[in-house]
């Protein structure tokens, strides 16, 4: 008899613990479903949400990478009119030392390159004074 009542309360007792969990005998843990159901919505929330984050993240870091295509596009613009410009200026540049060195005025010739030599001597100095002076 004893042994019994211990049966019986451990049956109501497994039960109470089990509650909910079909096919226990059977091997398997199987959820009620109401249990599973909320579990796999909540999963499903989780999971959506995520995903959410993951986009508005993407969605941000593509319209930084938009705006930085659009600045150095803009940087690459306005660095090739001046590249534009400054080939402007030294085709006409060259087109002067062409005509001076077609005339061959050993005159103009004697006073072009004592003018850069003096130049760059000038501007040597000058760096050298503004190092000096700065560091």
């Amino acid at each position: 008899m004893e042994s019994t009542t211990y049966r019986r309360e451990h049956r109501a007792s497994r039960s109470a613990l089990f509650d909910g969990f079909d096919s226990l005998e059977e091997g398997g843990l199987m959820a009620s479903a109401s249990y599973s159901g909320e579990v796999k919505e909540h999963d499903n929330d989780k999971a959506l949400d995520s995903l959410r984050d993951r986009a508005s993240f993407l969605k941000r870091l593509t319209g930084d990478i938009h705006e930085e295509v659009e600045n150095h596009n803009r940087l690459l613009d306005k660095m090739g009119n001046n590249m534009d410009a400054t080939r402007g200026i030294m085709s006409g540049t060259m087109d002067r030392f062409k005509k001076v060195f077609e005339k061959k005025s050993s005159r103009r010739m004697c006073t072009l390159v004592t003018s850069f030599i003096v130049g760059f001597v000038v501007l040597y100095y000058l760096i050298r004074i503004l190092r000096y002076v700065h560091g």
